[in-house]
């Protein structure tokens, strides 16, 4: 008998049967797969690592393969508003029984092995994904790469979006040292994507060790962008006018090449036209990644999370000028580096309106602004909650002016809430998205 029926009491239970909650290693991973004989997989694997952009990378992959009439499994983390988000056939999330059902049998199997949240959630993807007969999976890693659970499925191509520093108390406090952490994915003989721009050098190195191809952007793989259309090339392939991805930020064509190298090498398995890309890049819609709402005050949710990311963010919103203030809803987790995501932002925002996340990780208020360096404390409010946050920013706001809450997936799930919005790909925003 499984031990629970619903999904909510499976997750809560997971959140505390394994400790550490974030335990790196691939043997718990590896051998429940063995033991449910998922450990070799009947489709074709994409692997996306990544400091930021991962998600986005899965999204256009998924949005292009679908398009091409693929029948495709993407699994990516954390979620936004339901667990469901994670695990996807066929662009839609998988409802909750087939999670429960999942679960259960990974209870079974693993017997004496102690596994975490986020073991079970990838072990129950891939189970899923071998019953629903898919042409192609595309996993995100949770963290890093080298030692996450994703990394138990080998990839028959495996990308690196970008590396930079975050969970620095991980995979180390250096680009260097979390380049060959993200380096971990990649297979002898089995070809591998990088999108960094000026990737650290241990990338090339590891490859060079597996006698892994890697195709790197600037050197393999081009993008070029004009108009408001942008063009792509690798060798003899070539793809101009290109309509710009429905993901909006100036980070995005990055992604969308990167996610083109991919397709080129997948191309002998699973081709794809040129017009399944274009219908792919204008129809793939990832909410919380510079998720713009239209109004008399507009607003704009992004869960950039890191330097690099408010790096990409404050880009986006120089694109993208407002005619009035700019006011910025935060919220952040203890482990990140505020004083970093601040400073990049501190040219683009008028004034800041904090908020404290609940749970272990989530930093108060109080505790959050005072990790915020050099802010001009009359252009800084505190607030008990991001919700709280969020519903004073919002009535403050004038015509013309617009609200941007970023620092966490929690800090979005929070104003998304309040919006009552919803992750679908049916939901209103996607709709307006692509439109």
């Amino acid at each position: 008998m499984a031990r629970f029926s619903r999904l909510t009491d499976w997750l809560a239970w997971q959140e505390s049967a394994h400790w550490p909650r974030i335990d790196p290693g691939l043997i718990r991973a590896s051998t429940v797969l063995q033991r449910m004989a998922l450990h070799q997989s009947p489709f074709p694997v994409v692997t996306v690592a990544g400091t930021n952009g991962k998600g986005s990378t899965v999204a256009m992959l998924e949005a292009v393969l679908l398009a091409a009439g693929y029948r495709v499994g993407s699994y990516t983390s954390p979620h936004l508003l339901r667990y469901n988000e994670r695990i996807k056939v066929q662009g839609e999330a998988v409802e909750d029984d087939a999670i429960c059902q999942s679960f259960a049998r990974i209870d079974t199997a693993r017997q004496e092995i102690s596994l975490t949240y986020f073991e079970f959630g990838t072990l129950a993807a891939i189970d899923i994904f071998h019953q629903a007969e898919l042409d192609i999976a595309l996993l995100e890693v949770g963290l890093g790469g080298r030692l996450d659970a994703v990394n138990a499925l080998d990839a028959d191509v495996a990308a690196i979006t970008t590396v930079d520093m975050d969970h620095v108390h991980l995979l180390g406090h250096n680009r260097e040292a979390i380049g060959f952490e993200k380096a971990g994915i990649f297979r002898s003989h089995r070809p591998a994507v990088c999108g960094d721009l000026d990737p650290p050098a241990s990338v090339a190195a590891h490859a060079g060790r597996l006698v892994t191809p890697l195709y790197q952007i600037g050197r393999d793989f081009h993008y070029q962008m004009n108009d408001g259309r942008w063009s792509w090339q690798s060798g003899a392939t070539h793809y101009a006018d290109l309509p710009y991805p429905a993901l909006k930020g100036i980070y995005q064509h990055q992604n969308a090449a990167t996610a083109l190298m991919v397709l080129k090498l997948m191309g002998e398995r699973l081709p794809v036209s040129e017009a399944a890309i274009r219908d792919g890049l204008h129809s793939v819609c990832l909410p919380g990644r510079f998720q713009c709402l239209q109004g008399p005050v507009e607003r704009i949710f992004d869960v950039a999370h890191n330097p690099q990311g408010a790096r990409w963010l404050a880009q986006s919103l120089a694109q993208r000028p407002c005619g009035g203030r700019t006011y910025a809803v935060l919220g952040m987790l203890a482990d990140k580096d505020v004083a970093g995501v601040v400073g990049s932002l501190e040219n683009a925002i008028d004034i800041w309106f904090v908020g404290g996340l609940e749970g272990e990780r989530g930093l108060s208020g109080k505790a959050l602004a005072e990790q915020m360096g050099n802010v001009n404390p009359f252009a800084m409010h505190i607030y008990q909650t991001v919700a709280e946050a969020y519903r004073v920013a919002i009535d403050a706001a004038q015509p013309g002016d617009r609200v941007l809450a970023l620092g966490s997936f929690h800090t979005v799930e929070a104003v998304m809430r309040l919006e009552g919005l919803d992750s679908s790909p049916d939901s209103e925003f996607c709709i307006n998205a692509s439109a």
